[in-house]
């Protein structure tokens, strides 16, 4: 996943709020959010096919939601490399990124937000230096270059100022998914901005021959004791958006 956005407001009603979109290769196969995994039989989210992990799992029960995006830095040597896929559910199923020191280095460089309703924290490892934050209350942007980076990615310098100029979203129970979400639908959907434009949300790209796109968003909302998950395949879509889960 490549860009998410965090809104974290103690004294809301619903204290957290998450937007995500997943940039990846398109022919690498995945499946809709659902409980995919033995090992973490509580877990929501969508099941990357090629590494069996995920960008972003969901706790309903408790409730948190974790995220990992690609970071910049050194890769992890090729032997004993294990995929980021598993930190989201190492974190949504912990509440904490809980690795030895000795595991990191296994791991190519990451991002991992990790959010349940009273905040929000950001683990960032660059193959060398691993960094703990707690995020302010406030609206964040994070990116394979890290928090609020609008200084060196257009995206950041296009999206964040206009996400932090829209009223800030009240989902509850049973609400339509436009109501719900209010002007973060159309931003989290791309703002109109062209696929190929640097500062786009939603793009799509040509790498190493192959084509490179946004390839699902995601839309999250905690609560104490609830949570709200709105997921949509087809991203810049208004009509393909999908409720996997409405607890709130």
């Amino acid at each position: 996943m490549c860009t998410v956005v965090v809104s974290v407001d103690p004294s809301a009603e619903v204290p957290v709020l998450l937007a995500g979109v997943r940039d990846e290769f398109v022919d690498r196969r995945w499946r809709p959010p659902s409980a995919h995994w033995a090992g973490w039989p509580g877990l929501l989210g969508g099941l990357d096919l090629q590494a069996g992990g995920t960008w972003l799992a969901v706790d309903p029960d408790v409730p948190r939601v974790a995220a990992v995006l690609n970071g910049k830095g050194s890769p992890a040597p090729q032997d004993g490399r294990r995929s980021r896929g598993e930190l989201p559910l190492l974190g949504a199923e912990r509440g904490d990124m809980d690795l030895k020191d000795s595991e990191l280095p296994s791991f190519d460089p990451f991002h991992l937000v990790l959010a349940e309703p009273d905040g929000a924290r950001l683990w960032s490892w660059d193959g060398d230096r691993l960094v703990v934050a707690a995020m302010t209350p406030g609206l964040h942007m994070i990116t394979s270059t890290g928090l609020d980076r609008a200084d060196d990615q257009a995206r950041v310098a296009y999206f964040l100022p206009r996400f932090r100029a829209a009223p800030r979203p009240t989902p509850s129970s049973g609400q339509a998914r436009e109501s719900a979400w209010g002007e973060w639908l159309p931003l989290v959907d791309g703002d109109g901005v062209d696929p190929s434009d640097p500062r786009a949300m939603v793009m799509r790209r040509r790498a190493s021959d192959r084509a490179w796109a946004s390839t699902s968003t995601t839309l999250v909302a905690l609560a104490p004791g609830g949570v709200r998950y709105d997921f949509s395949a087809r991203p810049g879509d208004a009509d393909a958006w999908e409720t996997v889960l409405d607890r709130l």
